[in-house]
């Protein structure tokens, strides 16, 4: 059972990728980093010794402290932040405790560079599946605050060295289709982030992503969701925008509804 303000790994990842998702702070000391250089998916990196840094980039909002065992100085830097009224929790036993349980972990060397405060992506405009669900992804699972930029796909690469942006989804670069597999594939592995529930989410997007939908029934929906956004919305940042609690649901559905299913039938009775 949890002590006092603590949360343990399990329960925290269940909350990982929801849009409500507290904000995870990596506290851990440069030595501790060294020695596991992975992150908890969707977690930022602070300095403990900086707390009025630590209070700006909050902006309110409820925490999860993690250091290396879950002692000292998460249990600090949380108490502080209670002590400035900001609802804050502790990782029970820190990132040992996240690595021991086995759950996903993005290695820091797959993050691209900040570019002004947050990681830059860029691929091509009008997008339908892929496009849109590797967004997702990246905001609730690597970077909240991830910026995208859609562009002609002739200048997608001359965009990224310019501007010293991510491309995804085009040909020759990392993160892109291979095999069968689509983008959102390649993120997840890229990223550290297989987990049973997101592994089901991407056989619906990539069921959808590559039009073979007897392999997850659920990607005829998820196509024809997508192509109504894409009708509804001349702005690709605005498709984007609306997009994204159409995938918090389905990441929903992966996560905890997959097995439920709806026979009105059998509940009329006559």
């Amino acid at each position: 059972m949890p002590g006092f303000q603590t949360i343990t790994p399990a329960t925290l990842m269940r909350r990982v990728g929801a849009a409500d998702t507290p904000v995870i702070v990596d506290l851990r000391i440069p030595e501790d980093i060294a020695a596991n250089a992975r992150i908890i998916p969707g977690a930022i990196m602070h300095d403990y010794t900086d707390f009025p840094g630590l209070l700006n980039r909050l902006q309110g909002k409820a925490s999860v402290a993690v250091c290396h065992g879950g002692r000292k100085i998460s249990h600090g830097i949380a108490a502080q932040l209670r002590d400035a009224g900001l609802p804050s929790e502790v990782l029970e036993g820190g990132m040992v405790a996240w690595s021991d349980a086995g759950l996903p972990a993005v290695p820091l060397a797959a993050i691209p560079p900040l570019q002004h405060g947050a990681t830059l992506w860029v691929t091509r405009h009008r997008p339908k599946v892929d496009r849109i669900a590797c967004p997702w992804l990246i905001r609730r699972f690597v970077d909240a605050d991830a910026t995208f930029m859609f562009v002609p796909p002739s200048e997608v690469m001359d965009v990224a060295e310019r501007f010293g942006a991510t491309p995804f989804d085009v040909a020759d670069v990392p993160l892109s289709h291979i095999g069968a597999d689509c983008t959102f594939d390649a993120m997840i592995r890229t990223f550290g982030l297989s987990h049973p529930a997101l592994d089901r989410l991407a056989l619906v997007v990539r069921a959808a992503d590559t039009d073979n939908h007897k392999t997850a029934p659920q990607a005829a929906g998820l196509l024809a969701f997508s192509v109504g956004l894409s009708r509804l919305h001349k702005d690709d940042t605005a498709q984007l925008n609306a997009a994204i609690p159409l995938y918090d649901a389905l990441y929903r559905w992966a996560r905890d509804g997959h097995e439920e299913t709806h026979n009105t039938a059998e509940k009329v009775q006559p």
